[in-house]
Protein backbone atom coordinates (compact mmCIF):
# COMPACT_ATOMS: atom_id res chain seq x y z
CA UNK A 1 0.00 0.00 0.00
CA UNK A 2 2.82 2.38 0.87
CA UNK A 3 4.63 1.69 -2.40
CA UNK A 4 1.41 2.20 -4.39
CA UNK A 5 0.74 5.53 -2.66
CA UNK A 6 4.33 6.65 -3.26
CA UNK A 7 4.00 5.76 -6.95
CA UNK A 8 0.78 7.76 -7.23
CA UNK A 9 2.37 10.78 -5.56
CA UNK A 10 5.39 10.56 -7.88
CA UNK A 11 3.19 10.36 -10.95
CA UNK A 12 1.15 13.34 -9.77
CA UNK A 13 4.28 15.38 -9.07
CA UNK A 14 5.69 14.60 -12.52
CA UNK A 15 2.37 15.48 -14.15
CA UNK A 16 2.29 18.79 -12.28
CA UNK A 17 5.86 19.57 -13.35
CA UNK A 18 5.01 18.82 -16.98
CA UNK A 19 1.82 20.91 -16.73
CA UNK A 20 3.71 23.91 -15.36
CA UNK A 21 6.51 23.68 -17.94
CA UNK A 22 4.00 23.21 -20.77
CA UNK A 23 2.13 26.35 -19.69
CA UNK A 24 5.34 28.39 -19.75
CA UNK A 25 6.09 27.06 -23.24
CA UNK A 26 2.65 28.01 -24.43
CA UNK A 27 2.26 31.43 -22.85
CA UNK A 28 5.74 32.64 -21.92
CA UNK A 29 6.83 34.20 -18.63
CA UNK A 30 4.13 34.54 -15.95
CA UNK A 31 3.83 35.35 -12.27
CA UNK A 32 3.26 32.49 -9.86
CA UNK A 33 -0.34 33.63 -9.36
CA UNK A 34 -0.90 33.60 -13.13
CA UNK A 35 0.70 30.16 -13.36
CA UNK A 36 -1.70 28.87 -10.74
CA UNK A 37 -4.67 30.21 -12.75
CA UNK A 38 -3.45 28.74 -16.04
CA UNK A 39 -2.42 25.32 -14.70
CA UNK A 40 -5.27 24.89 -12.19
CA UNK A 41 -2.71 24.10 -9.47
CA UNK A 42 -2.75 25.68 -6.05
CA UNK A 43 -0.44 28.62 -5.41
CA UNK A 44 1.39 26.53 -2.81
CA UNK A 45 2.02 23.73 -5.32
CA UNK A 46 3.20 26.22 -7.94
CA UNK A 47 5.55 27.84 -5.43
CA UNK A 48 7.05 24.47 -4.48
CA UNK A 49 7.49 23.39 -8.10
CA UNK A 50 9.04 26.70 -9.11
CA UNK A 51 11.59 26.47 -6.31
CA UNK A 52 12.51 22.91 -7.37
CA UNK A 53 12.78 23.78 -11.06
CA UNK A 54 14.87 26.88 -10.32
CA UNK A 55 17.24 24.73 -8.24
CA UNK A 56 17.49 22.32 -11.19
CA UNK A 57 18.29 25.18 -13.56
CA UNK A 58 15.12 24.80 -15.62
CA UNK A 59 13.48 28.08 -14.58
CA UNK A 60 14.53 31.60 -13.68
CA UNK A 61 12.70 34.07 -11.43
CA UNK A 62 12.88 37.80 -10.91
CA UNK A 63 10.87 40.46 -9.14
CA UNK A 64 8.18 42.36 -11.01
CA UNK A 65 5.08 44.47 -10.35
CA UNK A 66 1.51 43.49 -11.16
CA UNK A 67 -1.36 45.91 -10.43
CA UNK A 68 0.88 47.90 -8.13
CA UNK A 69 1.94 44.85 -6.13
CA UNK A 70 5.20 42.99 -6.00
CA UNK A 71 5.21 39.59 -7.68
CA UNK A 72 7.64 36.90 -8.79
CA UNK A 73 7.94 36.48 -12.55
CA UNK A 74 8.74 32.91 -13.66
CA UNK A 75 10.42 32.22 -17.00
CA UNK A 76 12.17 29.36 -18.76
CA UNK A 77 15.92 29.46 -18.17
CA UNK A 78 17.71 30.67 -21.28
CA UNK A 79 20.91 28.84 -20.46
CA UNK A 80 19.27 25.46 -21.07
CA UNK A 81 20.22 25.52 -24.71
CA UNK A 82 18.76 26.05 -28.15
CA UNK A 83 16.45 24.30 -30.55
CA UNK A 84 17.23 24.29 -34.25
CA UNK A 85 14.58 24.27 -36.94
CA UNK A 86 15.25 23.27 -40.55
CA UNK A 87 12.65 23.65 -43.28
CA UNK A 88 13.34 21.87 -46.57
CA UNK A 89 11.20 22.99 -49.50
CA UNK A 90 11.50 22.28 -53.20
CA UNK A 91 13.48 25.46 -53.83
CA UNK A 92 14.53 26.78 -50.42
CA UNK A 93 16.14 25.86 -47.10
CA UNK A 94 15.30 27.83 -43.94
CA UNK A 95 17.30 27.56 -40.72
CA UNK A 96 16.38 29.08 -37.34
CA UNK A 97 17.88 28.96 -33.85
CA UNK A 98 15.39 29.48 -31.02
CA UNK A 99 16.11 29.64 -27.29
CA UNK A 100 13.88 28.54 -24.41
CA UNK A 101 12.21 31.94 -24.19
CA UNK A 102 11.04 31.47 -27.80
CA UNK A 103 13.35 34.22 -29.01
CA UNK A 104 14.84 33.80 -32.48
CA UNK A 105 18.60 33.87 -32.05
CA UNK A 106 19.53 33.40 -35.71
CA UNK A 107 17.84 32.83 -39.05
CA UNK A 108 19.14 32.01 -42.53
CA UNK A 109 17.45 31.30 -45.85
CA UNK A 110 19.26 29.53 -48.69
CA UNK A 111 17.91 29.10 -52.23
CA UNK A 112 18.00 25.53 -53.53
CA UNK A 113 18.03 24.21 -57.07
CA UNK A 114 14.90 22.33 -58.11
CA UNK A 115 15.48 18.61 -57.61
CA UNK A 116 18.28 19.21 -55.08
CA UNK A 117 19.76 16.04 -53.62
CA UNK A 118 19.23 15.21 -49.98
CA UNK A 119 22.86 14.46 -49.13
CA UNK A 120 24.11 17.73 -50.59
CA UNK A 121 21.38 19.78 -48.91
CA UNK A 122 21.92 18.13 -45.53
CA UNK A 123 25.67 18.79 -45.80
CA UNK A 124 24.95 22.46 -46.52
CA UNK A 125 22.61 22.58 -43.55
CA UNK A 126 25.21 21.09 -41.23
CA UNK A 127 27.86 23.55 -42.41
CA UNK A 128 25.43 26.42 -41.88
CA UNK A 129 24.57 25.21 -38.38
CA UNK A 130 28.26 25.08 -37.43
CA UNK A 131 28.88 28.52 -38.92
CA UNK A 132 25.93 29.93 -37.00
CA UNK A 133 27.16 28.39 -33.74
CA UNK A 134 30.49 30.08 -34.30
CA UNK A 135 28.85 33.41 -35.14
CA UNK A 136 26.77 33.49 -31.97
CA UNK A 137 29.63 32.19 -29.81
CA UNK A 138 27.72 29.06 -28.85
CA UNK A 139 28.85 25.49 -28.27
CA UNK A 140 27.42 22.47 -30.07
CA UNK A 141 26.49 21.02 -26.67
CA UNK A 142 23.91 23.80 -26.28
CA UNK A 143 21.78 22.23 -29.03
CA UNK A 144 18.96 20.31 -27.33
CA UNK A 145 17.41 19.04 -30.55
CA UNK A 146 16.74 19.63 -34.24
CA UNK A 147 13.29 19.69 -35.83
CA UNK A 148 13.19 19.15 -39.59
CA UNK A 149 10.15 20.23 -41.59
CA UNK A 150 9.81 18.88 -45.11
CA UNK A 151 7.42 19.91 -47.85
CA UNK A 152 6.03 16.39 -48.19
CA UNK A 153 4.06 13.87 -46.12
CA UNK A 154 6.20 12.03 -43.57
CA UNK A 155 5.55 8.40 -42.62
CA UNK A 156 4.91 7.74 -38.94
CA UNK A 157 6.84 4.46 -39.10
CA UNK A 158 10.30 5.48 -40.37
CA UNK A 159 9.97 9.30 -40.57
CA UNK A 160 10.92 9.32 -44.24
CA UNK A 161 9.00 10.80 -47.17
CA UNK A 162 5.75 8.83 -47.32
CA UNK A 163 4.90 9.25 -51.01
CA UNK A 164 7.59 9.07 -53.73
CA UNK A 165 7.89 12.03 -56.07
CA UNK A 166 6.43 14.72 -53.81
CA UNK A 167 9.86 16.11 -52.86
CA UNK A 168 12.21 15.10 -55.71
CA UNK A 169 15.60 13.86 -54.60
CA UNK A 170 14.49 12.86 -51.08
CA UNK A 171 12.72 9.53 -51.60
CA UNK A 172 13.95 6.78 -49.28
CA UNK A 173 16.35 9.13 -47.46
CA UNK A 174 17.02 8.78 -43.73
CA UNK A 175 16.89 12.47 -42.87
CA UNK A 176 17.44 12.20 -39.14
CA UNK A 177 20.54 9.99 -38.85
CA UNK A 178 23.16 12.33 -40.43
CA UNK A 179 22.02 15.20 -38.19
CA UNK A 180 21.93 12.98 -35.08
CA UNK A 181 25.49 11.82 -35.80
CA UNK A 182 26.81 15.30 -36.52
CA UNK A 183 25.32 17.07 -33.49
CA UNK A 184 24.66 14.25 -31.01
CA UNK A 185 21.10 15.35 -30.26
CA UNK A 186 17.52 14.18 -30.91
CA UNK A 187 16.15 14.90 -34.40
CA UNK A 188 12.44 15.16 -35.18
CA UNK A 189 11.12 15.00 -38.76
CA UNK A 190 7.59 16.02 -39.75
CA UNK A 191 5.53 17.61 -42.49
CA UNK A 192 5.87 21.39 -42.76
CA UNK A 193 2.15 22.10 -42.28
CA UNK A 194 2.16 20.08 -39.05
CA UNK A 195 5.14 21.97 -37.66
CA UNK A 196 3.64 25.29 -38.77
CA UNK A 197 0.51 24.39 -36.80
CA UNK A 198 2.67 23.61 -33.78
CA UNK A 199 4.33 27.02 -34.12
CA UNK A 200 0.99 28.82 -34.22
CA UNK A 201 -0.15 26.92 -31.12
CA UNK A 202 2.94 27.96 -29.17
CA UNK A 203 3.69 31.49 -30.39
CA UNK A 204 1.09 32.48 -32.97
CA UNK A 205 -2.57 33.34 -33.49
CA UNK A 206 -3.65 29.92 -32.20
CA UNK A 207 -1.92 30.40 -28.84
CA UNK A 208 -3.93 28.53 -26.21
CA UNK A 209 -6.23 26.90 -28.80
CA UNK A 210 -6.48 23.12 -28.64
CA UNK A 211 -8.59 22.49 -31.75
CA UNK A 212 -7.72 24.29 -34.96
CA UNK A 213 -6.60 23.80 -38.55
CA UNK A 214 -3.55 25.41 -40.13
CA UNK A 215 -3.58 25.81 -43.92
CA UNK A 216 -0.22 26.23 -45.61
CA UNK A 217 -0.45 27.88 -49.03
CA UNK A 218 2.47 28.22 -51.38
CA UNK A 219 3.83 25.71 -53.85
CA UNK A 220 0.83 23.49 -53.13
CA UNK A 221 -1.47 23.26 -50.13
CA UNK A 222 -1.26 21.29 -46.91
CA UNK A 223 -3.07 21.26 -43.59
CA UNK A 224 -1.85 20.82 -40.04
CA UNK A 225 -4.69 19.57 -37.81
CA UNK A 226 -4.51 20.03 -34.05
CA UNK A 227 -7.07 18.09 -32.02
CA UNK A 228 -7.10 18.28 -28.24
CA UNK A 229 -3.72 20.00 -28.26
CA UNK A 230 -2.05 17.27 -30.32
CA UNK A 231 -1.12 17.24 -34.00
CA UNK A 232 -3.15 14.64 -35.90
CA UNK A 233 -0.86 12.47 -38.03
CA UNK A 234 -3.13 9.55 -38.79
CA UNK A 235 -2.02 5.93 -38.97
CA UNK A 236 0.50 6.44 -41.78
CA UNK A 237 1.27 10.17 -41.47
CA UNK A 238 -0.95 11.35 -44.32
CA UNK A 239 -3.48 13.31 -42.26
CA UNK A 240 -3.92 16.84 -43.58
CA UNK A 241 -2.71 16.18 -47.14
CA UNK A 242 -5.60 18.18 -48.61
CA UNK A 243 -3.51 19.19 -51.61
CA UNK A 244 -4.05 15.67 -52.88
CA UNK A 245 -7.84 15.71 -52.66
CA UNK A 246 -9.28 15.34 -56.14
CA UNK A 247 -11.30 18.32 -57.38
CA UNK A 248 -11.25 17.56 -61.12
CA UNK A 249 -11.52 13.91 -62.26
CA UNK A 250 -10.31 14.93 -65.73
CA UNK A 251 -7.59 17.30 -64.53
CA UNK A 252 -3.82 17.20 -64.81
CA UNK A 253 -1.68 14.42 -63.37
CA UNK A 254 -0.38 15.29 -59.91
CA UNK A 255 3.09 14.49 -58.54
CA UNK A 256 1.42 11.88 -56.31
CA UNK A 257 0.25 9.98 -59.40
CA UNK A 258 -3.45 10.80 -59.16
CA UNK A 259 -5.39 13.08 -61.48
CA UNK A 260 -6.93 16.46 -60.73
CA UNK A 261 -5.64 17.01 -57.18
CA UNK A 262 -6.07 20.45 -55.62
CA UNK A 263 -2.32 20.98 -55.96
CA UNK A 264 -2.55 20.74 -59.74
CA UNK A 265 -4.80 23.80 -59.70
CA UNK A 266 -3.12 26.00 -57.06
CA UNK A 267 0.58 25.10 -57.34
CA UNK A 268 3.09 27.88 -58.01
CA UNK A 269 3.71 26.70 -61.58
CA UNK A 270 0.00 26.61 -62.35
CA UNK A 271 -0.81 30.02 -60.88
CA UNK A 272 2.00 31.93 -62.60
CA UNK A 273 1.30 30.10 -65.86
CA UNK A 274 -2.16 31.67 -65.95
CA UNK A 275 -0.51 35.09 -66.40
CA UNK A 276 2.43 34.09 -68.59
CA UNK A 277 0.97 35.72 -71.73
CA UNK A 278 0.26 39.10 -70.10
CA UNK A 279 2.92 39.23 -67.38
CA UNK A 280 5.77 37.07 -68.66
CA UNK A 281 7.83 34.85 -66.36
CA UNK A 282 6.96 35.30 -62.70
CA UNK A 283 7.43 33.56 -59.38
CA UNK A 284 4.84 33.18 -56.65
CA UNK A 285 6.59 36.02 -54.80
CA UNK A 286 6.13 38.24 -57.86
CA UNK A 287 2.47 37.26 -58.11
CA UNK A 288 1.76 38.20 -54.49
CA UNK A 289 3.77 41.43 -54.68
CA UNK A 290 1.93 42.60 -57.81
CA UNK A 291 -1.42 41.68 -56.28
CA UNK A 292 -0.57 43.77 -53.22
CA UNK A 293 0.31 46.63 -55.58
CA UNK A 294 -3.18 46.41 -57.07
CA UNK A 295 -2.57 44.46 -60.28
CA UNK A 296 -6.08 43.22 -61.27
CA UNK A 297 -4.89 40.09 -63.07
CA UNK A 298 -2.76 38.94 -60.15
CA UNK A 299 -5.50 39.71 -57.68
CA UNK A 300 -7.95 37.62 -59.72
CA UNK A 301 -5.61 34.64 -59.88
CA UNK A 302 -5.08 34.70 -56.11
CA UNK A 303 -8.78 35.23 -55.42
CA UNK A 304 -9.76 32.27 -57.61
CA UNK A 305 -7.16 30.08 -55.90
CA UNK A 306 -8.53 31.14 -52.51
CA UNK A 307 -12.03 30.00 -53.49
CA UNK A 308 -10.83 26.55 -54.61
CA UNK A 309 -8.80 26.10 -51.44
CA UNK A 310 -11.64 27.36 -49.24
CA UNK A 311 -14.06 24.84 -50.73
CA UNK A 312 -11.73 21.94 -49.91
CA UNK A 313 -10.98 23.27 -46.43
CA UNK A 314 -14.72 23.45 -45.78
CA UNK A 315 -14.93 19.68 -46.19
CA UNK A 316 -12.04 19.29 -43.76
CA UNK A 317 -13.73 21.58 -41.23
CA UNK A 318 -16.99 19.65 -41.43
CA UNK A 319 -14.97 16.54 -40.59
CA UNK A 320 -12.91 17.81 -37.65
CA UNK A 321 -14.96 20.81 -36.40
CA UNK A 322 -12.10 23.22 -35.51
CA UNK A 323 -12.43 26.41 -33.50
CA UNK A 324 -10.36 28.49 -35.93
CA UNK A 325 -8.63 28.19 -39.29
CA UNK A 326 -5.17 29.74 -39.61
CA UNK A 327 -3.91 30.80 -43.05
CA UNK A 328 -0.17 30.68 -43.68
CA UNK A 329 2.27 30.46 -46.57
CA UNK A 330 3.01 32.89 -49.37
CA UNK A 331 -0.56 33.31 -50.60
CA UNK A 332 -1.55 34.47 -47.12
CA UNK A 333 0.78 37.44 -47.63
CA UNK A 334 -1.75 38.77 -50.15
CA UNK A 335 -3.94 39.81 -47.22
CA UNK A 336 -7.65 40.22 -47.91
CA UNK A 337 -7.11 39.48 -51.59
CA UNK A 338 -6.69 35.88 -50.42
CA UNK A 339 -8.33 35.71 -46.99
CA UNK A 340 -11.67 37.30 -47.89
CA UNK A 341 -12.64 35.01 -50.82
CA UNK A 342 -11.26 32.05 -48.83
CA UNK A 343 -13.47 32.95 -45.86
CA UNK A 344 -16.52 33.46 -48.06
CA UNK A 345 -16.03 30.12 -49.82
CA UNK A 346 -15.46 28.37 -46.50
CA UNK A 347 -18.50 29.79 -44.73
CA UNK A 348 -20.72 29.16 -47.77
CA UNK A 349 -19.94 25.43 -47.66
CA UNK A 350 -20.30 24.98 -43.88
CA UNK A 351 -23.47 24.36 -41.89
CA UNK A 352 -25.56 27.55 -42.31
CA UNK A 353 -27.03 27.38 -38.81
CA UNK A 354 -23.89 26.47 -36.89
CA UNK A 355 -23.85 27.60 -33.26
CA UNK A 356 -20.64 29.56 -33.79
CA UNK A 357 -18.96 30.25 -37.16
CA UNK A 358 -15.36 29.20 -37.68
CA UNK A 359 -12.99 32.13 -37.28
CA UNK A 360 -10.42 32.60 -40.06
CA UNK A 361 -7.13 34.25 -39.10
CA UNK A 362 -3.89 34.99 -40.91
CA UNK A 363 -0.80 33.37 -39.39
CA UNK A 364 1.61 35.34 -37.23
CA UNK A 365 4.43 33.43 -38.94
CA UNK A 366 3.29 32.84 -42.53
CA UNK A 367 6.77 32.41 -44.02
CA UNK A 368 8.99 30.83 -41.36
CA UNK A 369 6.42 28.98 -39.24
CA UNK A 370 7.55 25.49 -40.25
CA UNK A 371 11.18 26.16 -39.28
CA UNK A 372 10.10 27.81 -36.03
CA UNK A 373 7.80 24.88 -35.31
CA UNK A 374 10.69 22.48 -35.80
CA UNK A 375 12.82 24.38 -33.30
CA UNK A 376 9.96 24.62 -30.80
CA UNK A 377 9.24 20.89 -31.06
CA UNK A 378 12.91 20.15 -30.38
CA UNK A 379 12.88 22.40 -27.31
CA UNK A 380 9.58 21.19 -25.92
CA UNK A 381 10.24 17.49 -26.35
CA UNK A 382 13.66 17.86 -24.78
CA UNK A 383 12.21 19.84 -21.90
CA UNK A 384 9.39 17.36 -21.33
CA UNK A 385 11.93 14.58 -20.99
CA UNK A 386 13.96 16.59 -18.48
CA UNK A 387 10.92 17.74 -16.50
CA UNK A 388 9.57 14.21 -16.26
CA UNK A 389 12.89 12.77 -15.04
CA UNK A 390 13.42 12.10 -11.30
CA UNK A 391 14.55 15.18 -9.41
CA UNK A 392 17.93 13.67 -8.56
CA UNK A 393 18.90 13.15 -12.20
CA UNK A 394 18.59 15.14 -15.40
CA UNK A 395 19.59 12.24 -17.61
CA UNK A 396 17.14 11.29 -20.32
Amino acid sequence: MTRRLFGSQTSLREANRANLMDSLHRFGAMTQVELAEVTGLSTATVSTLVHQLVDEGLLETKGTTRNGRRATLVALARHQGMGIGLWVERRQLTLVFVDFSKSIIAKHVLPLAFGHKADTTLERAMVLINETLNNIDADVNEIVGIGVAVAAPVATTDHMIAIPGILPGWDGVDIASPLKTAFNCPVYVDNDANLSAFCEARMGVALGRRNFVYIGTGDGVGAGIMIGGTILHGVTGLAGEIGHIQIDPLGSICACGNRGCLNTVVSEDRLVQLLSVTHGNMTLDDLVAKANDGDPGCRRVISDAAVRIGQVVADLCISVDPEIVVLGGKLALAGETFSRPFDEALQRMLFPDAVSPIDVRVSDHPIDGAALGGALVAIEYSDRNIAAAPAQSKAI
